[in-house]
């Protein structure tokens, strides 16, 4: 199968996310996925390929550690020029050509009056603002997406032609990066509210 096929799917709001694969596996895509998203689509009967047995490292401490892994990062990051795929080639690893990830429900979390500093720190995603920051800074050639509202749209196009053209990539990669800072944002806003040795928030809240 071509390289450029090769997608990789693991996002924590599922909304359409089987819709999206299978369209994708429908154009001939392979799929990479990871935990419960690949879990959902094998169970809905979409053929993906775990993460974990791709990079022949399993998923570590509770999933801290899933996609941070040169096979990973390296198929995204890597322009499609000699030196690049040559590097690629050493690691055995192939050009991802489109990465959809959504991040872990922070803000949701944080509206639970009950939760606790520690309680967000487990919610405060590492993999996924890599991949999609990875992915945007590589719109010549990585379409991401991190917004259910925009697969319809997406798959219309591969639908149509064999790349999804270059103005979308961008404007996909500004909105991904958009959403990494407003994920951000919030966390140093939110996490700022609570007492470090208590682990509860600051001026009486239980």
């Amino acid at each position: 199968m071509p390289d450029r096929t090769l997608a990789l799917l693991s996002v924590s709001d599922k909304t359409g996310i089987e819709f999206l694969a299978r369209g994708l596996s429908d154009l001939g895509f392979e799929i990479l996925s990871t935990g419960g998203t690949a879990k959902a689509l094998s169970s809905a009967g979409i053929p993906i390929t775990k993460v974990s047995d791709y990079t022949g490292f399993p998923e570590i401490m509770d999933g801290r550690v899933k996609t941070l892994h040169p096979k990973i990062h390296g198929g995204i990051l890597a322009r499609d020029i000699a030196d690049h795929n040559s590097d690629l080639k050493k690691i055995g690893g192939r050009l991802i050509s489109l990465v959809a990830v959504n991040l872990y429900p922070f803000e949701r979390t944080a509206s639970i009056p009950s939760s606790t500093l520690f309680d967000l720190v487990e919610q405060t995603d590492v993999g996924g603002p890599c991949m999609l920051r990875a992915s945007a800074k590589n719109f010549e050639r990585v379409t991401v997406i991190c917004d259910p509202k925009d697969y319809e749209n997406l798959l219309w196009h591969l639908a149509r032609g064999p790349q999804v053209p270059l103005d979308l990539r961008f404007e996909l990669a500004l909105k991904a990066f958009a959403h990494t800072a407003a994920y951000d944002a919030a966390i140093v806003r939110i996490l700022s509210e609570f007492d470090v040795h208590t682990g509860r928030r600051q001026g009486g809240a239980k």
